[in-house]
Parts: structure tokens; sequence; C-alpha cells
């Protein structure tokens, strides 16, 4: 499938039905079971569909699933008080040792932050609180430019060092990690594990619109996404065939706020400490490695926009669509990976 230059009439990649005759048509299994699993985590749904290996009911591969996203929420949820990063946030200065998974997960982010010079950034959370799209309680405005200036003292991801050794997080006093937005890729990264762990090996796991794929489908078909136009009207602004590897996008018309001043998507430039409003509606990132690392590239491309994010995209030769406001219609923007996935 080509990109297409414009397209008119975001946005959370989903799935949708692959068209009959699509790709190669390997048979399925005899053993297989198709099946369709599905739960609650993180404020949203989780949705898996699979082909159960012989021997493994559907209710214990949907208990391996909850159980892996709930670990995930225990760990790094700010909406649990106490969860592992809501310790960490409340704790005073000096070094808190963290799990495993939570540790991994906040490493990954300095390291994207250091390389994106802060266009992503899990320190902001207090700014995402005070934009209001943190835990409650939340304000009726917007704060004001002092109260900005003040919260960003409190950000910084070079205020935070890591001891690896010991798994331990350096809390410089007033530190709050947000990591929204790379945990819920993480945890689809941690249902797919637990899935392989049951011995798994066809399947498409979902968390709020972010997904990993593996093998085919139970049927023999590759397993097919579609992401979508980021305006709220479910429509499809293409699809691609995933076999592996994770899925995510970064929009601005799910998750916003209306005020006095007008309307505000619910990322945030660091940077700046203020909403992004530079027309890029969304961000699509198709990553080898896992959904976590979609999911954070995802939002650090948003926040640099279509001409710098399109640039590190291309530096780190990822796949990574942007769909632009460009006046009264949206515009495709897609790296050259991106386009070689979209044309397979």
């Amino acid at each position: 499938m080509a990109v297409s230059s414009t397209y008119a009439p975001a946005g959370a990649p989903r799935p949708v039905a692959l068209p009959p005759g699509y790709g190669a048509m390997p048979a399925p299994a005899a053993s297989a079971v198709p099946a369709a699993l599905a739960g609650a985590t993180m404020g949203t749904t989780w949705s898996a569909r699979l082909a159960l290996p012989p021997g493994l009911a559907p209710a214990v591969a949907r208990a391996a699933i909850q159980q892996a996203l709930d670990g995930v929420v225990a760990q790094m949820s700010t909406w649990d008080d106490a969860s592992d990063l809501s310790r960490y946030n409340r704790a005073a200065q000096g070094w808190q040792t963290l799990p495993a998974d939570c540790f991994h997960v906040l490493r990954h982010a300095l390291r994207l932050a250091a390389d994106t010079g802060g266009a992503y950034d899990p320190t902001v959370g207090p700014l995402v609180n005070a934009w209001g799209f943190g835990p409650p309680p939340h304000a009726s405005e917007p704060p004001a430019a002092s109260a900005i200036d003040a919260l960003r003292q409190r950000c910084g991801w070079q205020r935070i060092r890591l001891d690896e050794p010991a798994r331990r997080a350096w809390q410089p006093g007033g530190a709050y990690l947000d990591l929204s937005a790379i945990a819920k890729g993480y945890g689809v990264d941690r249902a797919a594990r637990a899935l392989d762990d049951a011995g798994v090996t066809r399947y498409l796991v979902e968390v709020g619109g972010e997904l990993r794929a593996r093998g085919w489908r139970p049927d023999g078909r590759p397993w097919r996404v579609a992401i979508e136009v980021p305006d709220g009207s479910d429509d499809h602004a293409l699809a691609l065939a995933l076999q592996g590897g994770g899925i995510a996008t970064s929009g601005d018309y799910r998750r916003y706020r209306h005020a006095a001043g007008g309307r505000y998507a619910h990322t945030l430039d660091p940077r700046t400490g203020r909403p992004v409003d530079n027309g890029v509606a969304s961000v699509t990132v198709v990553h080898d490695e896992g959904c976590m690392q979609a999911d954070a590239l995802a939002t650090a491309l948003t926040v640099l926009g279509e001409r710098e994010g399109l640039a590190y995209a291309r530096q780190h030769r990822l796949a990574a669509l942007f769909i632009v406001r460009d006046g009264t219609r949206l515009r495709l923007a897609a790296s050259e990976a991106f386009a070689a996935l979209a044309a397979a």
C-alpha cells in the first residue's frame, strides 16, 4: 500500500479484518484453537486474539495477560498511591531501590530523553498534573505562567541518576516521575511475554490501541492493523501487516481539555512546560524491538514536530507516520522505513 501525501476526513492503531487473498497463505496448524480475550487495565481496556496451543485453556491465557498488566500497574502507576513509582515520587532526597521492570523502563526513558534533547522526559509529572492530565484533583483552569516556571524547576531528566548494579534511582528531592508515555507500551510487551511463556506463538495483543504481534493469525493470514484518522471518526488512514514488533500512536484528539483559553491536548513539551501546538495530529511508530520503544518514540516525535521528528526518524531508521493538520485537511508524512512497510 502506498502512503498518499494527503488524506481528507487518530490515533490509536486497531486490528481490522484482512481482505481475502492478502499475502501468503500458509495452512494453519490443525491443533490451533482461535481465541479472543479481553479485560481492563490502566484506565482502558486490553484485548488479545491468538491461536491457543494444545492444553492451554482460554481462562489460563487470560489470567496470564491480566497478571502481567497488573504487575506493570503495581510498579509504574501514578494513579496508585501504593505503586513503586508513587513511593519514589513521595520520597525525600536519596537513593531509592526500584523493582526490575520499573528500573528497566526508567532506564530506557532516561536514555531516550537524552537522545531527544528532552523532547521526551519522564520527569514531566508535575506539569502533567498541573495541566489536569494526572491523578485528581484537577484544576479548573490551566496553570499560570509563573506556576509553570516554578514547576519546571522540579523537572529535567538530568536530575535523575541511576545506580545500575544496585537497581537504584536517585531522588533529588521534589522529582515526580510520570511513565505514562512508555508504561502502557511496556505493558503490551509484558502481556506478549506472558503469552510467549505460556507457549503461544501466534497472537495480536493490544492495550488501549497499542499493539504487539507475533506470527500469523489462526487462519494463516498475517495480522493487519489500521491507523485511525485523528478526528474521532474511527475512519482509517491506512492499514499495515504486522507479524512481529510493536506499534503505538500518540495523538491530540482523544485526550484533551477545554478551558477559557481554548482546547489543549495531553501531550506536553517538557522543554516549555506547555501542551504541544505544532500542527501534528498524530504520530504512529512501528518498532521491531517492541511496544515500549514505539510508545515512547511516538510521544517524542509528536513533541519534536513534523520537520525535526521526521529528521530524527530518518536518522534512526524508524518507521514513523505523521498525520499533520494543514488548514482544513490532514496530511500524511512518512519516513522511508514506514513507507516501505505500508507498501509491503
